[in-house]
């Protein structure tokens, strides 16, 4: 069974970027879709993007136009690049494979351990 690594998390300060990866199979068991969730303290995962084999790509509103996700299928890996973060965006960021471009944990069958997101004002 493949295993989701994440990385390039850590600290930044307000209105920087950052560049999350994600290794593994991009096609896990059927579920050929990738994302990005963050834990949100007491409220579980909330769907920032997920990125479809081919490419369709679905964004939270909080996110849309400073995120970018996508992936190299030919590499197993998927990014998700973070551009303008807020403090509130401070999380811990876990990449998913899962079997709909939804933005709903309930689709994701494999998760990474995740990576954290600091972000200072």
């Amino acid at each position: 069974q493949g295993q989701l690594v994440e990385s390039g998390g850590g600290s930044v300060q307000a209105g920087g970027s950052l560049r999350l990866v994600c290794t593994g199979p991009g096609y896990i068991h059927g579920n050929s879709y990738r994302g990005w969730f963050r834990q949100v303290p007491g409220e579980g995962r909330e769907g920032v993007a997920v990125i479809g084999y081919g490419g369709s790509t679905i964004y939270s509103n909080s996110v849309k136009y400073r995120f970018t996700v996508s992936r190299d299928n030919a590499k197993d890996i998927s990014y998700l690049q973070l551009n303008n973060v807020e403090p509130a965006e401070t999380d811990r960021y876990d990449c998913e494979a899962g079997r709909a471009l939804y933005l709903n944990p309930e689709y994701g069958s494999n998760w990474g351990q995740g990576d954290q997101v600091t972000v200072s004002s």
